[in-house]
């Protein structure tokens, strides 16, 4: 029953929100079982594969909406497995450019298999058409959110 006539169950906020979150949680089960990858790790790993170029942890945080703290964390745990490297930058010190090692590129191809997996199960669950409505949906909201800020 709407309160103080709000009704939280069709708040678009709230429900995108949710259902991004359900989404996000089926995979990072299945990233963190195979992998032992956290989310934060999980999307630095795949901010910076998918550029296929040197990012810096400001980059990889902007691309992927994480906190400066949490792109730190994922930087050192991805160094500790040796898919991350670290180069300074010659002009300003107070940068370093991060790639992915080899090992870490394999790595990178390994989960996007599984992400392509997992898209295909979640088009098969919803169904091509509703996948499509979807994205149509969303990139009308990203483009609509995007208008919004640059006034």
């Amino acid at each position: 029953m709407a309160r103080h006539g709000f009704e939280l169950e069709t708040f678009l906020p709230y429900r995108l929100n949710r259902a991004a979150e359900y989404v996000a949680l089926r995979f990072a089960a299945q990233y963190k079982a195979r992998f032992e990858l956290t989310r934060p790790e999980w999307r630095t790993l795949a901010a910076l594969g998918s550029s296929g170029r040197m990012m810096t942890a400001t980059e990889i945080g902007a691309h992927s909406s994480m906190h400066k703290t949490k792109v730190s964390r994922a930087v050192f745990a991805l160094e500790q497995r040796r898919w991350l490297k670290r180069e300074e930058d010659g002009r300003d010190r107070r940068f370093e450019h991060l790639a992915l090692t080899p090992a870490g590129e394999r790595a990178y191809e390994e989960l996007t298999e599984l992400a392509g997996a997992y898209q295909a199960e979640l088009v098969s669950m919803l169904g091509k058409e509703n996948v499509e409505a979807l994205s149509a949906g969303l990139r009308a909201v990203e483009r609509a959110m995007r208008m919004s800020a640059r006034r």
